[in-house]
């Protein structure tokens, strides 16, 4: 399996992207193979700067690259040569097996789209990020390719995260939740309302209805359906709840007895990790022709060497090929909505 990985994208780019693909380089099968792309010489000397000397990783020039604050389809016409666009027609022309990038998303969709193109039967693709909670991991999606949703996309946004959630997460009948503003019927907008209408009307998903932000913490359900403001929205305020609510506990502890501080400190550090999205990798952009993670800004190298698996067990587990079988079962279709 060939693992395309951007380089240059994230806050942290490229040293930590680099050092990621090599911490990930040792667990790799035989016939896998990485490919760092960006700036030929650049990248050639952060990887001598690590010691690299020999592996199954090919340096794969790109010396474009689109900054975190550009805007997505401009910078993809401006600079062809960008990492981000060269990593796409890697996929496209089946040159790699997987991509992989922590930069700017919009222009990370935009290149997959349009490159890497949907399954067939798929409108929009959606990215799924996994929620760690004490009852069990909570997929939602869409958390930021899609901000103009339709009913038809907030349905196969449910249909694509209930297949992700049973073959990559376990979970053997996935519960999908619709978010709105309150759980009665009555409640949300009129793209929430057909949404729910579609999403019930699919025997195939056990869908319990609405819910509210609040609910995600609670366990309620499996899979949140989302369009991708409120879920990037809901993303973003959890990390920084996360981070604060870490931050208030150590602050506490350090104020208490050495000893109370240290019994507790392996605990604190436990839990934190499995919140830790670093652990997780990156998140995958359902409905893809291929396989494609986006990875947050600030990754670490220990986020895009947890990306590198995540992506081989996609691609493993033939999550498209389910898909696209669902899909095609599917009573709904784009008329419908």
């Amino acid at each position: 399996m060939r693992i395309a990985i951007d380089a240059m994208g994230g806050d942290y780019a490229p040293d930590e992207i680099v050092a990621g693909a090599v911490e990930a380089i040792n667990q790799l099968d035989k016939d896998d193979e990485l490919l760092l792309v960006g700036p030929q010489e650049l990248i050639q000397a952060k990887l001598d700067g690590l010691g690299f000397k020999k592996g199954p990783l090919t340096v794969v020039d790109a010396p474009d690259v689109i900054g975190m604050d550009e805007s997505p389809v401009d910078s993809l016409r401006s600079k062809p040569k960008s990492s981000i666009a060269v990593m796409a027609k890697l996929a496209k022309h089946g040159q790699a097996d997987a991509v992989i990038s922590a930069g700017n998303t919009g222009a990370c969709v935009a290149a997959f789209q349009m490159r890497m193109r949907t399954l067939p039967g798929v409108n929009r693709p959606g990215i799924a990020v996994v929620f760690p909670m004490s009852a069990g991991p909570v997929t939602i999606c869409d958390v930021g390719a899609n901000i103009a949703c339709k009913p038809i996309n907030l349905y196969q946004y449910g249909l694509m995260s209930s297949v992700y959630a049973k073959a990559i997460l376990g979970i053997a009948r996935p519960r999908v939740g619709l978010m709105s503003i309150g759980q009665e019927d009555a409640k949300g907008n009129e793209v929430v309302k057909r949404t729910r209408e579609l999403l019930r009307s699919d025997p195939r998903m056990d869908f319990i209805g609405n819910i509210e932000g609040r609910d995600i913490f609670r366990g309620v359900c499996d899979v949140v359906v989302c369009e991708g403001f409120v879920g990037n929205v809901i993303l973003k305020l959890t990390e920084g709840a996360v981070d604060g609510l870490f931050r208030a506990i150590k602050q506490e502890l350090m104020q208490e007895k050495a000893r109370l501080a240290l019994k507790f400190k392996p605990i604190i550090m436990r839990v934190y990790q499995k919140h830790d999205y670093n652990e997780y990798g990156g998140a995958p952009l359902l409905g893809i022709n291929g396989t494609a993670l986006i990875c947050h800004g600030s990754s670490k190298s220990r986020t895009i060497r947890n990306a590198v698996f995540a992506a081989k067990k996609c691609h493993t587990q033939r999550i498209n090929d389910k898909i696209t079988e669902c899909l095609s079962e599917a009573r709904v279709r784009t008329s419908d909505a």
